[in-house]
């Protein structure tokens, strides 16, 4: 954010940027239940599935999973697949476990003596033909890593992340055999309007606004526009506080907030 707006506005930093620190996300009380419901899966050495729309704040509840777990006890692994092949996919594990890649990467994985805790999957989103095959083939070998000595030790806690669609894909049944294994499923929805002005308000707040700088209606219109997605609220509330800056205002009305989508992509 330039610093003409944080000059207008009185605020020390920028207020919806991702470089936030994690005692200041937004946990709301949906997402602190989901949180806390995470923590208790992974203690108990289960697994689980996390499911929301693009922009609904997965992220943010990832980022406090990893921070309630102590490294002392659990070693945290994220592992990005998106069109990975079961082979890669492998691969890309070994190098998160710190495990040079032989020629079998699968077998080094499994027979990896450290104890992994937590192995953060996030699920594909690709809706092309061609992408589909191969994930399909790699979450068909997840299942695998969940089943370690005739089921009997886990070698690790897998949280899968994704769209809501990737819990169509594992009702299928060449994939029944990882949804059994999963114990946990936690959705995360989109907010309501108190919660999108009761978050707009404290990123402000956190930034240092000593007064409020969106009026109610423009609120109200906010989450009308970004439908209560985080992720969007971030890109829209920021366009508007710089269009205000720009027409050296100093409270954002409605009209400010719908003009500002115009030179946002969500519009």
């Amino acid at each position: 954010m330039s610093d003409r707006v944080q000059q207008a506005f009185g605020l020390a930093h920028q207020p919806f940027d991702k470089d936030i620190p994690v005692d200041l996300l937004w946990m709301d009380q949906g997402r602190q239940q989901a949180l806390d419901r995470l923590v208790t899966t992974v203690q108990h050495h289960q697994h689980a599935i996390v499911l929301g729309e693009s922009g609904v704040g997965k992220t943010c509840v990832q980022r406090a999973l990893h921070e309630q777990l102590s490294p002392v006890h659990y070693r945290v692994q994220y592992v990005v697949h998106v069109t990975l092949g079961p082979r890669d996919f492998y691969r890309q594990l070994c190098y998160a476990l710190g495990i040079e890649p032989k020629a079998n990467p699968r077998r080094h994985v499994r027979g990896h003596p450290a104890r992994v805790h937590l192995c953060r999957h996030r699920a594909p989103r690709s809706q092309r033909a061609g992408a589909r095959r191969g994930p399909d083939a790699t979450l068909g070998h997840l299942h695998l890593l969940t089943n370690f000595r005739w089921d009997s030790e886990p070698l690790l806690s897998l949280v899968l992340v994704g769209l809501p669609e990737l819990h169509d894909r594992m009702r299928l049944g060449v994939h029944r055999s990882l949804l059994t294994r999963i114990h946990t499923k936690v959705d995360i929805t989109p907010g309501s309007p108190e919660m999108t002005a009761a978050y707009v308000r404290k990123r402000l707040e956190d930034a240092g606004a000593k007064n409020e700088l969106f009026t109610a209606d423009a609120l109200a219109v906010l989450h009308e526009l970004c439908g209560g997605l985080l992720r969007s609220i971030d890109v829209l509330a920021l366009a508007a506080l710089r269009l205000a800056a720009e027409k050296d205002l100093r409270l954002i009305d409605r009209d400010v907030v719908r003009q500002a989508l115009h030179q946002t992509p969500l519009g």
